[in-house]
């Protein structure tokens, strides 16, 4: 067991790229914690899609042995956290399980909008903060700038902020001193009853689920039972240890250590996020504050291409879902589309993460449907219900109103594009709460519907704004609004997939837009076939594909006209019998790109 003085626990924060993973290699380089050999670029990002992306998505944590310049030996814990607002629930969670942070910022591009929103859950979890400016030796690098630019924006002392190239390795000892001498040592009292907090679980197929755990109080050795305080479940642990980048076993873990444990637990459900552990016996009786389980703001609808894969999607599903705590799931079936599941994501990030991941790690081939967010339907009795799925809107006349989530966003750009942004979040209903600069960079916050957000609205913001721009959101509240549910019908028959809520005034524009490039993506068929826009009885646009027809009067050359006429109106009985009994086959892509709304 390590005593308190000699532990010092930190995680890394910043903005997407500003070099967190990188800070992390070098640091585990510079103490010897991974041989030269088996060094490799992001070391903590163990998924094929973290490497592949280059971000990382899971919060890791590594122990590091480091002999200070005085000699003594410390013993550091590290947490790379993720920079995408999509997870930000896994930064925040981090943050409590430690007592300081690194913040990276990038010294050629400044601070960002993601750097200030996890700066502000550092401040929350009252951290002790180290500025540390990254990628000096790049020519934009321009310090001196960048560290004025943390004091106006962050209010944190950075005239000291210490110079680094995570790249080449410059600076990393002074880092390290840093960590020793400025950050706080954890407290802790290593003969009171045992108060663990549960930081993470993921599931391992020959370990069963795996606890990242953060000791507070009391000792907790190998052979104990445990007992969850939210579940009262009881285990015998297995294994204890540390991850250096690979597990080790060790025998007990002391007061603020960081470790993991595994107990034969079977689910990932049985370990909740945020959970006191203590032991079964003599255990500690007050629970810590835990943390607030993560929201799913983003629905939409995964079908198998192929409706024969249903049960390996489901199987892919559950899997996925035993490592994702803030993924959740629900069986649907669609018209058009068959059996499929509901899902709940974080984001737009979190869902193509999934998707890919579901394609990739079991390869199924899927559909997606419109990303949508919850509404709250408030009913004329007086009940409210919640709407995750735009098809399941109850009949309007039992309808009082509607209610959507808004979000407070933050933008930062550069000032030559502002007169875009702003362009493009009034046309998105967005209300312009506050305007303020950071040297040559507008600060812009707006009170904007989600529904408007979760479509394109980060691909649009990065094309207007050349890709200068960064962006960051929080949930604010639900507020009424004028919003319907426009239904996409396709030979007379509602496509459920494409059903979509919108803002009354938009819904005409929208409305076009849609049947139009329906009218593109489907393929001719041997009958007419009319695309129309509606809501509720009432068509608000219309398109018609026409019919791919056999010249039929090819082989009549003079003669009367009535034998044309005859074989013409033969041809059109034909049509419209076709009409009446064909079925329209929507292509895979037809769908993907009618939800891709361009304004």
């Amino acid at each position: 067991m390590t005593e308190l003085s000699k532990i010092r626990n930190f995680s890394i924060v910043a903005h997407i790229d500003h070099g967190k993973s990188t800070l992390a290699d070098r640091l585990i380089q510079e103490t010897d914690t991974v041989a030269d050999r088996d060094m490799k670029e992001q070391m903590l990002d163990s998924m094929d899609i973290e490497r592949e992306r280059g971000i990382t998505i899971k919060a890791n944590t590594v122990r590091i042995d480091y002999t200070a310049e005085d000699g003594e030996d410390y013993v550091l814990n590290l947490i790379d956290t993720p920079g995408h607002v999509d997870f930000a629930y896994e930064v925040s969670r981090s943050m409590r399980a430690v007592e300081g942070s690194l913040l990276v910022v990038d010294s050629s591009q400044g601070v960002e909008a993601q750097t200030l929103a996890n700066v502000y859950h550092a401040m929350e979890a009252d951290h002790e903060i180290v500025p540390i400016l990254n990628k000096i030796d790049l020519p934009a690098s321009d310090c001196e700038r960048v560290a004025e630019q943390i004091e106006d924006v962050i209010g944190i002392e950075a005239t000291g902020a210490i110079q680094v190239s995570a790249k080449t390795g410059q600076g990393i000892r002074e880092t390290l001193e840093a960590i020793v001498n400025e950050l706080p040592a954890p407290k802790g009292d290593a003969d009171a009853p045992l108060k663990a907090m549960l930081v993470d679980s993921w599931y391992d197929a020959y370990l069963g689920v795996i606890v990242l755990i953060r000791i507070i109080d009391g000792k907790l050795k190998k052979g104990e039972r445990i007992r969850m305080m939210s579940t009262n479940a009881v285990y015998p642990v297995d294994r204890i240890g540390v991850f250096r980048p690979q597990m080790e076993s060790i025998d007990e873990l002391g007061p603020g250590e960081l470790g993991f444990l595994t107990a034969s637990i079977k689910q990932v459900r049985d370990t909740r996020v945020g959970d006191t552990i203590t032991h079964e016996k003599k255990g500690t009786t007050d629970i810590l504050p835990g943390f607030k389980p993560a929201q799913p703001v983003v629905f939409c609808g995964l079908f198998p291409v192929d409706t024969a894969e249903f049960e390996d999607l489901r199987d892919s599903i559950e899997k996925l879902a035993l490592n994702d705590a803030s993924f959740s799931y629900e069986m649907e079936t669609s018209a058009a589309l068959g059996f499929g599941f509901r899902c709940g994501f974080l984001g737009l990030l979190h869902l193509e993460v999934i998707r890919d991941r579901i394609e990739r790690e079991y390869d199924i081939d899927l559909i997606t449907t419109a990303p949508s967010v919850i509404y709250h339907v408030h009913m004329r009795d007086g009940t409210m219900i919640e709407l995750h799925n735009p098809a399941d809107m109850p009949d309007l006349t039992l309808v009082d109103h509607l209610e959507e989530p808004r979000i407070k966003a933050t933008i930062l750009v550069p000032d030559e594009y502002l007169g875009d942004v702003l362009k493009l979040c009034q046309d998105r209903r967005g209300i312009q709460e506050n305007l303020t600069y950071a040297g040559s960079r507008a600060m812009v916050v707006y009170d904007l519907p989600l529904n408007e957000v979760v479509f394109d609205f980060y691909d649009r913001l990065k094309s207007v704004t050349k890709g200068y721009a960064s962006f960051d959101y929080v949930m604010t509240e639900y507020r009424q609004d004028n919003l319907v549910k426009m239904s996409v019908l396709v030979n007379d028959e509602p496509v459920d997939a494409l059903s979509t809520m919108v803002h009354r005034d938009r819904a005409e524009m929208r409305g076009r837009a849609m049947v139009e490039k329906l009218k593109d993506l489907i393929p001719r068929h041997m009958f007419k076939i009319p695309i129309q826009a509606a809501i509720g009885g009432k068509v608000i646009a219309r398109e018609t594909l026409s019919a791919m027809r056999k010249d039929v009067t090819a082989k009549c050359y003079g003669g009367d006209a009535s034998r044309k006429r005859k074989l013409l109106d033969k041809q059109k009985k034909g049509k419209k019998k076709m009409r009446q009994f064909g079925r329209v086959d929507i292509p895979q892509e037809a769908f993907i790109n009618a939800l891709k709304m361009d304004d």
